[in-house]
C-alpha cells in the first residue's frame, strides 16, 4: 500500500482504518468490511470501483485507475 501511495501521490487519497478502533464502526458498515486486510478503491463520487482482501495486487490497482 505504502508503495501505492507514494506512485500516486496526488492523485489519490489513502485512508487508513484501524478496525480495533470505535470511531471506524461506521465505516466497517458502510463497506462491509469481514476480514482484514480489505482494500477497497472508491471512485470520486465516493462509489466503490475495485475490493482486494487479504492482499493487494499494484497492477491490478494500476488498472482500475486508468479506467477511472
Amino acid at each position: 500500500m505504502d508503495g501505492i501511495e507514494r506512485q500516486y501521490a496526488g492523485e489519490l487519497s489513502v485512508v487508513r482504518v484501524n478496525v480495533q478502533d470505535p470511531a471506524a464502526r461506521p465505516w466497517l458498515a458502510r463497506f462491509a468490511f469481514r476480514v482484514t486486510p480489505t482494500f477497497v478503491l472508491l471512485d470520486g463520487q465516493g462509489q466503490e470501483v475495485w475490493r482486494s482482501v487479504g492482499s493487494i495486487d499494484a497492477a491490478q490497482v494500476a488498472a482500475v485507475l486508468q479506467g477511472l
